[in-house]
């Protein structure tokens, strides 16, 4: 497999990858509806670091991921400054309390408050992002197929998530191979030229690109036709493992931080931890 395709099954001797399907999924939903339940900075700067550490055990490279993580970041920056540009006042109507560090312009005020909100909401992609990137790197996609319909998902459903997933990487390697063979024919696809020329040049790339995609779909879906997919409701798996103690220790994990963000959320009656009162 290529070292630069993103996004795809990464195989590695971890606890991380020994885990079932099935566990991985269950444990990355369970945790993701505490992330999403809370804003309790506490909690979600303990899920953080947990996330990462998680990470670090599954011996998958940062530099692996690095154009993912990259595009993420810039997805939650993004979403940071569209919450300021939209409701600069946020942190305020939600703790209560006025500190002003900075006025801007017009109702445009940096204040701890707001500050602390969208450290809150970094924090909340923070926790969910290393295990929604350890779940599809960690996963092969023919166990996410079956952990799918381990949790009553219609396997016809999770087979076209698993050829998603497994096409990825091919897409990749055929998009370099052609854009090497454009290269080599003289058509330039360097920041050298124009914007508009790079994106008339990319077209050479392009159609190649989706020609060869159609072909292979109509190979893949004869190749499942001829073998009778989809005839029979359901159907079995052949990785598909059964449950372990590692399995049911992760699923604990889970659950155990989905009842801690519950209980701090029922116990003070509210989703924020406000230290301004």
């Amino acid at each position: 497999m290529s070292k630069n395709a993103a996004l795809s099954y990464l195989p590695r001797q971890s606890v991380v990858h020994r885990l079932t399907g099935t566990a991985k999924l269950a444990f990355f939903l369970l945790w993701s509806t505490a992330a999403m339940l809370t804003y309790d900075t506490r909690l979600l700067a303990a899920m953080t670091i947990t996330g990462l550490v998680l990470f670090s055990v599954s011996r998958i490279r940062l530099r692996e991921v690095k154009g993912a993580l990259i595009f993420m970041m810039i997805l939650v920056l993004l979403n940071l400054f569209a919450i300021f540009l939209f409701s600069p006042d946020q942190g305020t109507h939600v703790y209560g309390t006025k500190h002003v560090i900075l006025p801007l312009f017009w109702r445009y005020e940096i204040t701890q408050e707001t500050l602390f909100y969208l450290l809150n909401f970094f924090l909340k992609y923070s926790a969910v992002i290393p295990v929604a990137l350890l779940f599809i790197l960690a996963t092969n996609p023919s166990e996410f197929a079956a952990s799918l319909a381990g949790i009553g998902v219609s396997y016809k459903i999770g087979y076209a998530v698993a050829l998603a997933l497994r096409y990825i990487p091919d897409v990749q390697r055929d998009f370099h191979n052609i854009s090497q063979a454009q290269q080599a024919r003289g058509i330039d696809l360097s920041g050298k030229d124009k914007a508009f020329t790079r994106l008339k040049n990319s077209a050479a790339i392009l159609l190649p690109l989706v020609l060869s995609s159609l072909a292979r779909i109509e190979t893949i879906s004869n190749a499942m036709e001829l073998r009778g997919f989809g005839k029979h409701k359901k159907r079995s798996w052949y990785v598909q493992r059964p449950f372990e103690r590692r399995d049911w220790v992760a699923l604990a994990i889970a659950l155990g931080v989905l009842a801690l963000s519950l209980g701090l959320t029922l116990a003070k009656g509210s989703r924020y931890f406000n230290p301004f009162q």
